[in-house]
């Protein structure tokens, strides 16, 4: 079904796509457990790597995916191009493709660029982030994060805590957790949150105390400070009082919850500095919280998704 195909959105993707992603990932995850952590899938493959924002866990996470599927990779970074020289950017993405790459990974600041993209070229793409949009590879990510942790994820209940105006992640994990059957509650005061939040048929709490007791997962947004064009909360204190995990908040989460967070963390905000500490000491604690889970899951993932799309 994902044999050629781009993914730019989650509604690419049907939910048979979703379970067969999730269930090539599984083998991926035994390769990754390996003493040799390779195959052979993708060899003779070229993937290019586009990146026109900085990212440390996801340019990293596909280039270590693509080769350890022994596929060859090309890393472009837009300050060191010919855009600087005037060119355009679907001048630059032709001159990539002509070079007989087979797929290309591309992150760019702004919305919809990929979109347009995809409409003038004849190569498969997978969206890395595009603005405020989607995030379709981290959404898989932590689906299948959760599903390793509860195992059905139809009608878990998901808090979903913080910045959800200015964060892709949040948009892709709304709809693809919706799309496999769990219940979303969006937690955030008005000024978190877009025009169109009804259109999700996510609840919102503007509190994460109205939620944190109730939910399986609760996920931590990161505040989108880069994307930020003006002061979207009063103050650290305020956002404290309101949207952060910790300590005290954790011991009122269900027995068997998990806590969840994109990366990376902005200590003192999302997550309290106090807390990030103990999770580093506290083995019970430390079973709790999922974050260096989900960066290994995001190469096997990725890996099934190079994999379906190329092989």
């Amino acid at each position: 079904m994902l044999a050629g195909s781009s993914l730019l959105r989650i509604d690419d993707l049907e939910p048979g796509d979703v379970e067969q992603i999730l269930h090539n990932t599984d083998s991926f995850v035994e390769v990754l457990e390996r003493k040799v952590k390779k195959v052979p899938a993708l060899r003779g493959k070229t993937v290019a790597n586009i990146f026109f924002e900085p990212s440390t866990r996801t340019k990293n996470s596909f280039e270590i995916a693509a080769k350890r599927l022994s596929a060859d990779t090309i890393n472009f970074s837009s300050s060191t191009s010919s855009l600087k020289k005037g060119e355009s950017i679907t001048d630059t993405i032709n001159t990539i493709i002509a070079m007989k790459v087979n797929l290309l990974v591309i992150r760019h600041g702004h919305s919809g660029v990929l979109n347009f993209l995809s409409d003038r070229i004849d190569l498969p793409i997978i969206n890395a982030g595009d603005g405020k949009n989607q995030h379709p590879t981290q959404a898989l990510l932590d689906l299948y994060t959760i599903r390793q942790k509860f195992s059905q994820v139809e009608g878990l209940k998901v808090g979903i805590v913080g910045d959800y105006l200015n964060s892709r992640v949040a948009r892709s994990n709304v709809d693809l957790f919706q799309k496999m059957g769990m219940e979303v509650t969006v937690v955030a005061p008005s000024m978190f949150l877009p025009g169109d939040i009804k259109v999700t048929k996510a609840r919102v709490a503007g509190s994460i105390d109205d939620i944190i007791h109730k939910v399986d997962v609760l996920y931590m947004l990161r505040m989108q400070l880069e994307r930020q064009d003006r002061k979207f909360y009063p103050s650290i204190r305020e956002y404290n009082r309101f949207l952060s995990l910790n300590s005290k908040r954790m011991t009122a989460m269900k027995k068997n919850s998990m806590v969840m967070h994109p990366g990376p963390v902005n200590r003192g905000i999302e997550i309290s500095e106090e807390l990030m500490e103990r999770i580093t000491t506290d083995k019970q604690l430390a079973n709790k919280v999922f974050i260096q889970k989900q960066v290994t899951h995001g190469v096997a993932v990725r890996m099934a998704l190079l994999y379906l799309i190329l092989s």
